[in-house]
């Protein structure tokens, strides 16, 4: 085992690493901690290394720490840039097409949340988020209620390999759905979370493939991730189960993948350079509201930057892109390397960490250049409806949010508590979450 290559961003307290705004917003210029794809990888196959050597490096990304910013980003993931090249383009294209082959792909009996959404979330306020587009899939299953009934089918053939041993102790629906019937009952009252895919196969059929392919990239590393964290956490809390967030990860089929298109401005804004006119938090959330992500974890690709004339660009506003809130209420300019695929924590993950492990609040700023848009993919990996959400032991809900973190949460960002109460599963906390971002 070799020691893991990571940066780790610089403690706060020299003046050199924070700036302040005339309205009072600090600032900071924090990196995003990285890590290669190859060190994760050799760290995750070697039972016989010491797992701690990647202690320090979870808490410094996704801890409670003051520098904490809840994301990391891994460099040099195989086949990872190409696939982005071929992945992102599209989602500027699919924005494109006509209203009437968009309506083919847009589903507003599941809520939105399968194929195309524009303008349905509200992430501040009322006001609807019309500064992006989304492509909503399941890259990991074209139909979710098939896979489940599936592994029921296994369990009811008294398939034992090891492998499905493992899924079907897992799956906590096994216990709380006694029938096909009832699972295809729930599945047709939440269309939001059970609706299968669709796709444009008329008008980019070249989506589908390519989409899955990211999308099942990123969940890989995902569960490497997750590994990492549940030795970190296991660590500092006795009663943890020793693999809970892999096993979310693996075992579950319910991932979201969300390709997203910003909308060039219309009215770009007009700053000055040295940024001295008054800011506030929502000039920084212009192309996406401020936010935390509900489910585990989710992966990140780096975003592109397109001209009028559908070229690939640099970025031309230096302040366009990611922010992070920090644990103490500065903001963070989140810049990802080209060659990086970056994970950030979700509430879920939170919770079923008892608050060791923590998300941030996090926005998209839009580019002060009119004729830019902005191209992404997100893949969020969560649980399955009926999946616990309950605490480890000896944590408390205080544990999880405390106080004090709740002080720093932009104002549209709603207290984890006010969502979560104990005793819920991933279904109805999600319904909760949803309901709170869309009209």
């Amino acid at each position: 085992f070799t020691q893991p290559k990571i940066k780790i961003a610089v403690a706060l307290g020299s003046n050199q690493l924070e700036t302040i705004t005339t309205s009072g917003i600090m600032t900071s210029n924090l990196e995003v901690i990285t890590i290669p794809y190859a060190d994760l990888l050799s760290a995750c196959q070697d039972d016989t290394s010491d797992a701690s050597n990647f202690d320090t490096l979870i808490e410094a990304s996704f801890g409670s720490l003051p520098t904490s910013l809840g994301i990391i980003a891994v460099t040099d993931v195989p086949a990872l840039p190409e696939l982005r090249l071929k992945l992102l383009p599209l989602a500027r294209k699919l924005a494109n097409l006509p209203q009437d082959q968009l309506d083919e792909i847009t589903d507003a009996n599941a809520q939105y949340q399968v194929g195309w959404s524009h303008g349905r979330e509200k992430l501040e306020g009322d006001k609807l988020d019309l500064g992006k587009g989304s492509f909503y899939f399941n890259p990991l299953t074209d139909n979710l209620v098939e896979s489940m009934l599936e592994r029921r089918q296994k369990k009811n053939n008294d398939e034992t390999d090891n492998n499905t041993t493992s899924v079907l102790k897992w799956d906590e629906s096994i216990d709380s759905i006694k029938s096909e019937e009832e699972l295809k009952k729930l599945a047709q009252s939440q269309p939001g979370f059970f609706a299968p895919n669709v796709w444009p196969t008329k008008t980019i059929p070249e989506l589908e493939t390519v989409a899955k392919e990211v999308g099942i990239l990123i969940h890989q590393v995902g569960i490497l991730i997750a590994k990492c964290c549940d030795s970190y956490v296991s660590a500092k809390c006795p009663r943890y189960d020793n693999h809970k967030l892999e096993n979310v990860l693996r075992h579950s089929k319910c991932c979201k993948a969300r390709l997203l298109h910003y909308f060039a401005s219309e009215t770009p804004k007009v700053n000055d350079e040295t940024g001295s006119n008054e800011e506030k938090d929502t000039d920084f959330s212009n192309w996406c509201g401020w936010h935390n992500d509900h489910g585990s974890l989710t992966g990140l690709l780096p975003a592109l930057y397109v001209n009028e004339r559908g070229e690939i660009i640099d970025c031309p506003d230096p302040k366009a892109g990611l922010y992070i809130k920090s644990r103490t209420g500065k903001l963070v300019h989140a810049k990802l390397p080209e060659n990086s695929l970056a994970f950030q924590v979700g509430e879920t993950m939170q919770i079923h960490t008892g608050g060791w492990l923590q998300a941030t609040p996090h926005a998209v700023r839009g580019c002060n250049v009119g004729n830019v848009t902005r191209e992404t993919f997100a893949v969020f990996m969560e649980p399955e409806y009926h999946s616990s959400m309950n605490l480890p032991d000896g944590r408390t809900v205080e544990d999880t949010q405390c106080i004090e973190a709740e002080k720093w949460l932009p104002g549209s960002v709603q207290t984890l508590r006010s969502r979560w109460k104990p005793g819920m599963n991933f279904g109805e906390f999600s319904d909760a979450t949803l309901y709170s971002f869309h009209a």
